[in-house]
């Protein structure tokens, strides 16, 4: 009994296992042969190949910085370098300076609407002289309306 587990189930396993993880590696990541490579190794020679597999293939588990978040199935997220907050503080203290940033960025919005608007209201004034001078009307003029 424990000659078929040792040379018969514990091979199929590995190896079942091996392809498992052969097929769904991304393939940017796989190592020192195609992906199909590796797959069919692991097929066609199964101890061995799963075993090449453990030693060369696999992807090398990038470390992550302490805080820095898995990335998931997001491209938005897959930015290296992403943490996030570790505690309840720096959490506080990022969302200030996020809502700092964004009160500043609407001051600066709306002086720049108003900036907008008083020179069109410039501009029209400009336009109702213009005219009033090619009539001939004097603009303060009470009559002429």
């Amino acid at each position: 009994m424990g000659r078929i587990l040792l040379f018969y189930v514990a091979p199929l396993v590995l190896s079942i296992y091996c392809l498992v993880e052969a097929i769904t590696a991304d393939d940017g990541e796989v190592r020192h042969l195609p992906k199909i490579g590796w797959m069919l190794l692991i097929l066609f020679f199964p101890v061995v190949g799963a075993v090449a597999w453990l030693a060369a293939g696999r992807p090398v588990a990038r470390r992550r910085a302490p805080g820095e978040r898995a990335a998931p199935q997001f491209p938005e997220y897959d930015r290296p370098g992403r943490a996030a907050a570790t505690d309840a503080a720096s959490d506080e203290e990022f969302l200030a300076r996020v809502r700092e940033r964004a009160e500043e960025q609407r001051r600066r919005y709306e002086a720049e609407q108003r900036r907008k608007r008083e020179q069109e209201e410039a501009e029209r004034e400009e336009r109702r002289r213009r005219r009033g001078a090619e009539d001939g009307t004097p603009e303060d003029d009470p009559a002429a309306g």
